[in-house]
């Protein structure tokens, strides 16, 4: 788990770094960082997630964890808590977070497989359905 903490920190120090900016092999992937809050902890964790964009004020990010059996902790922890703050390039602001369901869904993730194929390879590696997350702005600013 450390050197999974490990992995994130140096994108999130070089997201930080280069105006929400990444390279390797996240060079041409939209990132954002999700400030998320412990189901059980109560703690502010960070993570770094693939998006898309859906629209005025709406990020679209999803549960794939490449492809394991589990949903990722960021996931658990926004069902408890969704009321959450992402970066996105220079801009910081909260958002509320819920859980695509049927129509919307389907449409969101066959154009997210269709924009980043490898998120088709991880609905294959794994039996449950990967949640679609919609992430949207609240308040101004």
């Amino acid at each position: 788990m450390s050197e999974r903490r490990d992995w994130n920190t140096k994108i999130i120090e070089e997201f930080r770094a280069n105006q929400g900016k990444v390279g390797g092999m996240f060079e041409r992937t939209p990132l954002l960082l999700l400030h998320h809050t412990g189901a059980k902890t109560g703690t502010v964790r960070v993570n770094p997630l693939a998006y898309a964009n859906d629209g005025d004020d709406r990020l679209v990010v999803f549960a794939s964890k490449g492809g394991a059996p589990t949903n990722p902790d960021w996931f658990h922890n926004l069902k408890a808590n969704p009321r959450a703050t992402i970066e996105v390039g220079t801009d910081t602001f909260e958002v509320a977070a819920r859980v695509a369901e049927g129509e919307e869904r389907e449409r969101l993730w066959n154009r997210q497989t269709k924009m980043a194929p490898g998120f088709a390879d991880y609905q294959k590696k794994t039996k449950r359905q990967i949640p679609v997350i919609i992430l949207e702005r609240v308040g101004s600013g």
